[in-house]
Formats: C-alpha cells, sequence, structure tokens
C-alpha cells in the first residue's frame, strides 16, 4: 500500500504600500531622458517648497497596487524639442521592468499626463534660482 504525505503549506502573502510602487516609478522615470521633473498637485508642490531638501520621488504619481497587478498615473514635465511619444514609451519600458524586477508586480495600466515643457534656458534659470 503507498501511503502519500501531504505536506501543510503556509499561507504566504507579499504586499507593498503605494508608497513603494511611487517611490520605485519616480526614480525610475526621473532616470528617463527627456523626463524634466514629476509633477503633483499645488498642496505637494507648496509643501516640498516648505520643507525644503531632496525632492520626493513619489510627487505627481498615483497608483492602484492589486496583490499581481498595479495601475500607475503620472504627471509629468518633459523637455522642450523631445518627441513626448518617444519619452512615454522610454519611461514606460523602464518603469514597467523596474516594478517587475522589484516587485513581481504587472503594470497593467500606465499614464503619463505631459502637463508642462520647459527649454533648457528654463531649466537653467531654474537651477540658478534655487
Amino acid at each position: 500500500m503507498d501511503q502519500t504525505q501531504t505536506e501543510n503549506q503556509p499561507n504566504m502573502k507579499l504586499t507593498f504600500e503605494d508608497d513603494v510602487i511611487k517611490k520605485i516609478t519616480g526614480i525610475t522615470a526621473n532616470e528617463v531622458d527627456g523626463i524634466v521633473s514629476l509633477d503633483g498637485n499645488v498642496f505637494s508642490e507648496l509643501t516640498n517648497k516648505i520643507t525644503p531638501g531632496e525632492d520626493d520621488p513619489k510627487t505627481g504619481i498615483n497608483v492602484d497596487v492589486g496583490e499581481k497587478q498595479v495601475a500607475i498615473k503620472m504627471d509629468a514635465t518633459i523637455e522642450y524639442g523631445q518627441n513626448a511619444q518617444k519619452v512615454f514609451e522610454k519611461v514606460f519600458v523602464k518603469v514597467k521592468a523596474a516594478i517587475k524586477e522589484m516587485t513581481g508586480l504587472s503594470v497593467v495600466d500606465f499614464e503619463l499626463h505631459v502637463n508642462d515643457i520647459k527649454t533648457k534656458k528654463e531649466l537653467s534659470d531654474n537651477k540658478n534660482d534655487q
């Protein structure tokens, strides 16, 4: 008589706070040529001015995190002269890969809203003002 023994498998679950996904997304997106900044709402920009220091990489990013999937919406300023479609595609590919590699989650919805463009002169002026 053949006896089969089954082991009790523990219930295992790995979850992520929204801010973790936002941070991965923000840091990765800022590495893409053509992205000037990720922009948040008026409140978050005011908070960044009141508490100077490192920019918050989560600014301008909204996520909906499920058990196996994530949806991402971003607001960004891109550099004048850059092809917005190509910048979008580069950001999507890099963010999707980073999220998958670090968390195992799949990006199922990705939206990038370009809310401004800046010239090299504007970028230079902004850096000199700080």
